[in-house]
């Protein structure tokens, strides 16, 4: 089921979310491979750098009214041991190069 809604999520990306793919596919941030709409532990994340076990989500203005709901599934992927970053489309949009660079710090931390 969840391999089903990575899929159609895959196909129905937003701008924000093919933007920080172009950046982040083939190895292109600092080395890391990045997947896209990947099933972790019963949720679809947006990006995940598996051996850095990092999770990038790019979030719409749909998550400020589902703050506890994102902060329920933050806290069960960090059970599994990942790290969660999030971004709001606009940033992606707006200011690619800052994102980026957290992205990068925070890539750093487990080096």
């Amino acid at each position: 089921m969840a391999d089903l809604r990575a899929k159609r999520l895959r196909r129905n990306s937003t701008d924000a979310e093919r933007l920080i793919w172009s950046r982040l596919r083939g190895r292109g941030l600092a080395g890391y491979k990045f997947k896209r709409q990947v099933p972790i532990a019963g949720f679809v994340v947006d990006f995940a750098a598996l051996e850095a076990k990092l999770i990038i989500e790019i979030d719409g203005g749909q998550h400020s009214v589902r703050l506890e709901a994102d902060q329920l599934r933050t806290e069960k992927l960090e059970r599994f041991g990942y790290r969660i970053v999030r971004f709001w489309n606009h940033d992606v949009l707006n200011n690619i190069e800052g994102v980026l660079d957290a992205v990068i710090q925070e890539l750093h931390i487990v080096r």
